[in-house]
């Protein structure tokens, strides 16, 4: 969740398995390539509202200790959790948090069922499941180097865990026709204060507070911006499949998820533009991503947003 710098390395080792297609190139909004900087912003004593943690900032930069900012937000972590195993195997909080609720730059995982993890690890390890961009970008490469790592007892504790906690989103989706403009830091999108610019077709989802976010405080907001309209348009073609099944078909009524598939309600929108894209455009494949194949087969741009859109914005 943090600048990441030590993880350009591991992000290299994606390969993609396909060309994407040069009239739906993948948005650089969705798919955004990191600016790595040369060190932490965070110097001496740092802590954020409402925690009585109290920690050097230095303990920022080590995989293995994410700060546990509001522990009573969550259930004891279990060991891989909150420190993994160095040094191959990071900390699952590290990039996910002490709660797994994650950001735009990696994914929530609270509320996934346990096999639903479990096989998403296969998915990685085997290189089924890849990323549009794999240079720079935090899409894939990072998981592929855990689920390599991870041993089968780490891994079971891990889904178990995120199983059973309560999701919580802490998204705001705002339709706006213009919007802050913005640049990348480290792995995400953040507001620059030079002024606004219109939206145009894209979703821009940045922390309300860059500094909060970077430090791993998961109580801190974020907004998304989306087109006006697209909450609306993007239910309509939720509900009624476009010629393909309702999502609530494998993702639950509330879409709320079950077994054989995650949860969409109240998610990162940049998220999952990248999953609808990654499959559509042949990143992800295998067995596990079959069903969906007729669902985005035909999906265009503002589909995708649409569809993101209004599915962050469900409770």
């Amino acid at each position: 969740m943090r600048w990441r710098w030590m993880l350009v390395g591991w992000l290299a080792l994606a390969l993609p398995a396909a060309a994407a297609p040069k009239d739906d190139p993948p948005p650089d909004w969705a798919f955004v390539v990191a600016k790595v900087l040369p060190g932490s912003p965070f110097k001496g004593t740092v802590t954020v509202p409402g925690s009585a943690l109290r920690i050097d900032a230095k303990v920022l930069d080590d995989p293995a200790r994410e700060p546990d900012w509001f522990p009573q937000d969550h259930a004891t972590m279990p060991d891989v959790v909150a420190h993994g195993r160095p040094p191959k195997l990071f900390a699952c909080a590290f990039c996910h948090l002490p709660n797994g609720v994650g950001g735009p730059d990696s994914a929530a995982i609270t509320g996934l069922s346990a096999s639903y993890i479990e096989r998403e690890f296969a998915e990685f390890r085997s290189g089924r499941r890849g990323c549009a961009i794999p240079k720079g970008a935090q899409c894939s490469g990072a998981m592929h180097d855990e689920a390599a790592a991870v041993m089968a007892d780490e891994l079971k504790a891990a889904a178990a865990y995120f199983a059973s906690q309560t999701y919580v989103s802490r998204i705001k989706v705002v339709e706006a026709a213009t919007v802050p403009k913005t640049k990348v830091e480290f792995y995400s999108l953040v507001r620059d204060g030079t002024g606004s610019e219109p939206i145009g077709n894209r979703i821009l989802e940045v922390p309300d507070d860059a500094r909060l976010f970077w430090l791993g405080d998961w109580r801190a907001p974020v907004i998304a911006y989306v087109p006006p309209g697209s909450i609306a348009r993007g239910r309509a073609l939720v509900e009624s499949g476009d010629g393909a099944a309702p999502c609530a078909v494998c993702h639950g009524a509330k879409l709320q998820g079950s077994a054989i598939a995650p949860p969409l309600a109240g998610r990162s929108p940049t998220y999952i533009v990248r999953q609808l894209y990654n499959m559509q455009h042949g990143f992800r494949t295998g067995p596990a991503v079959a069903q969906m194949l007729p669902e985005v087969a035909h999906m265009t741009p503002s589909d995708r947003i649409a569809i993101a859109a209004y599915l962050a914005s469900m409770k």
